[in-house]
Parts: C-alpha cells; structure tokens; sequence
C-alpha cells in the first residue's frame, strides 16, 4: 500500500473522491426545506446529477435515513401524534412513525435505575431490574396497539392519518407477564392487577388477571431495537387487542388485588355512554378497516386501480375484507396479505376498474368472532344519540369524484 495516499490528515490534502462525496452529503442534510416543496441552492447540485454513476456518493455511516425524497411523518397536536398510514406499503410501522399519545409529556428515564414492583396479592413481591427481565425466556409477536379514541371525521380534507392515524403495528420483544406472575406467586383471591406508569401523570390502569394468563407481555424492543421514549423506554405493558391507554407506558410497578382500582383513567375517562347506562370497562378494540389507497389527496385514472387498506380487531384475526365501488350496494372479497395474525393489522387488495363515473369506494371487515364492521347510523342506534368518541369503529368511504380526484367523505354522528 502506497502511504502517501492514505495520510490525508497529516498532509492537509483533500482527494477529488473525498471532496465530491462530502458535496453530496452535504446536499442531503437540508431535508426540511426538500420537504417542504422548496429546493434551494445547497440540494440543486443533487438535481443536477443526472446521471449518478459519474459522481460517488457518501460512504457508510452510523446511522441510515431515509431518502430525501421519502419524508413521511406524523401529524403531532398537543397530545398526540398520528401516523401516516397512507404513506406504508406493509403493515409494520416504522418505530419513529409510531403513534404517541400520553398525558404529561415524554419522561427521561436510566435503564440502568428502573425497576419494576410486582406486590399486592402476591407470595413473594419482587423488584424486576432491565437486565432481570431480558434474563427470561424471550418472546416476540406482532400486533397492533389503537387508542381508544381513534376516529375523526368532519371534512373532505382528510387522510387516513387524520381520520385514525392513533393506530401502529410493531414487532414487540420481551417477557411474558405469566412467566413473572409464576415467579412471584399469585394469591388465589387475586382477581385483577393494576399497572402503573412512570410518567409526571402517574397514569394507571386495572386489568383483568386472566388477560395475564394469556397474552399480556412486559415488552422492551420494537422492530428488533430498544423502544422509542415515546412509547415507553425502558419498558411497557403489552396487551395485545386491548385499548391503548391500558398498554401501560414506562412501567413501574403492578399490584394485584381482588377488585378493580377504579383509577381516573377508568371512570372520569376511558368509558362512554350506551343509551342510557355508562361502558366503564370496554378492553377489547372492535373490528375496523380503512382504505389507505386512494385517498385523499390523490388523484387517480380511469383503468385499473388496485384499492389497498389494512383491516384489524382486538378479538383475533381477520376472516375476510370486502370492498365497495359503488357506495355500498355491492361488495366483493379482497385479497388478505398472508401471514393474517390475531390482533394484527392485516393487509388487503382489490383490483378495480374505474370507468371514470363518480363513486364510493368502501372497505369493511369481518373478524373471526362473526363480528361486521357497522356503519355509523348502527352505532349510533345502538349506543343512542350521545355516543362520545371512544370506541368508534365506522365503516368510511371515499368519494372518487369525475375528475379523478379522492375525497373523504365525512359523516356526522352527534345528532345536532
């Protein structure tokens, strides 16, 4: 090896391939304003590569992005962020696209100082470190979690994110929470056990023991690394199936007792009207589906459109997707992505010809239970004119107008 070339450091000499790698690298940092539809003068150079075998480009780095011309992002409001479901082409979310919702902001945590209490109606009430819990036997599933408050409507102009972008799917890792229940003994009078988290709201939640005993996890990785802050680092309670808020974030600490805690999150909040009576405990996530192409504001042509959506309940596994094209009058099975897992968003496909008439087009899903999909106006007749916002589950559709264009088509559903 020649080791004058090799001693750029010590020379001050900058090689041609150094130097035009470092203009390219530095064309792609201003992501930003690429995004934002204005291409200044920095990110030119990288247009006006047309040809780009004649230029190298950076070398490796410590951490991959995304292209400059791929910048998908959540829709953040005060207390939430919603994921861009129309922007996924399978039924993983991107840990950095995961929805958040929380109540008192994103708590700094060392991995190294958490712990987790299990006590109450328990034999032996035992502190879990970060490092016990990975000790245990691991276990790794993918399932969706969807907060309980995931549907708005009101307007053409909205996407899927808008309209139930509180909803992700991720590969979670971690321990069952059988296995710790195993190890610390549970009482027999024990019933139910309360999940506490970390965060400035001190937010907690009462679960039914037997959902224990079947698939709930004490979860630390999503998509193969370490969870993000925002969904729970160091670790989380995972109830597949179950409603958001009951997937305890920053998880210090679970008792066990024989009857509900009846904490805030259950009785001022989380529950909603049925006529005349209040559904305080409503654990399980009903059967949706959602069209995620086309969508507003896409425009599409006349010819064939392959209508694509994602379809999902907390009681178990998709049995079948039908589509509309027609408003409603008419429905014909979709195409279900295989593997279709229990309480996993499930991906679906429909070939449609378009004539270039104005139309609906609709989804709708039917889990394995038996349970369909309802329409707005079978809530609404269901739970009475005061329904609320939790729990709505409506099938949604999408006006394709003459012109190709795609619209929402809002619905109204507090009967004022």
């Amino acid at each position: 090896m020649n080791r004058k070339n090799n001693r750029k450091g010590v020379t001050g000499k900058i090689s041609r391939r150094t130097l035009l790698g470092g203009i390219i690298a530095a064309a792609v940092l201003p992501v930003n304003k690429l995004f934002a539809g204005a291409l200044q003068a920095d990110e030119k150079l990288l247009h006006d590569l047309d040809d780009p075998t004649k230029l190298p480009g950076p070398g490796p780095s410590p951490l991959g992005k995304r292209s400059v011309f791929e910048q998908p992002v959540r829709k953040p409001s005060d207390i939430s962020s919603r994921t861009p479901l129309q922007d996924l082409h399978s039924t993983i979310t991107p840990a950095d696209l995961h929805f958040e919702r929380h109540h008192a902001g994103v708590p700094a945590i060392d991995p190294a100082k958490h712990e987790l209490l299990i006590h109450g109606l328990v034999e032996r009430p035992m502190k879990f470190s970060l490092a016990d819990l990975k000790r245990f036997p691991a276990v790794t599933r993918t399932c969706f979690i969807e907060c309980a408050g995931n549907f708005r409507t009101g307007k053409e102009e909205m996407t899927p994110q808008d309209i139930l972008g509180l909803t992700s799917q991720s590969e979670w890792t971690g321990v069952m929470l059988s296995t710790l229940f195993n190890e610390v003994g549970i009482d027999v009078k024990a019933q139910w056990f309360l999940a506490e988290g970390s965060d400035a709201a001190v937010m907690t939640r009462t679960i039914p023991l037997a959902k224990a005993w079947d698939d709930a996890m004490i979860v630390y990785a999503q998509n193969g690394e370490a969870i993000r802050p925002e969904q729970g680092y160091p670790i989380r309670l995972l109830l597949p199936g179950f409603e958001g808020n009951m997937n305890i974030k920053w998880l210090r600490r679970i008792e066990l007792s024989e009857e509900p805690y009846m904490t805030r999150e259950e009785t001022s909040k989380y529950t909603y009207p049925v006529k005349d009576k209040i559904r305080m405990f409503s654990f399980e996530m009903d059967a949706r589906s959602i069209i995620t192409y086309p969508v507003y504001p896409q425009k599409v042509s006349k010819g064939f459109i392959e209508i694509r959506g994602i379809g999902w309940s907390g009681r178990g596994k998709v049995q079948k997707v039908e589509v509309s094209t027609d408003g409603g009058k008419n429905w014909q099975l979709a195409n279900l992505q295989e593997p279709v897992l229990s309480k996993a968003h499930t991906y679906f496909r429909y070939l449609w010809e378009w004539d270039g008439n104005e139309t609906e087009i609709l989804s709708r899903v039917t889990d394995e239970t038996g349970y369909l999909q309802p329409t707005l106006k079978q809530l609404a007749e269901a739970r009475g004119p005061n329904i609320g916002g939790y729990h709505m589950n409506p099938i949604t559709a999408w006006k394709v107008k003459n012109d190709g264009s795609v619209w929402f088509k809002p619905e109204n559903y507090t009967n004022k």
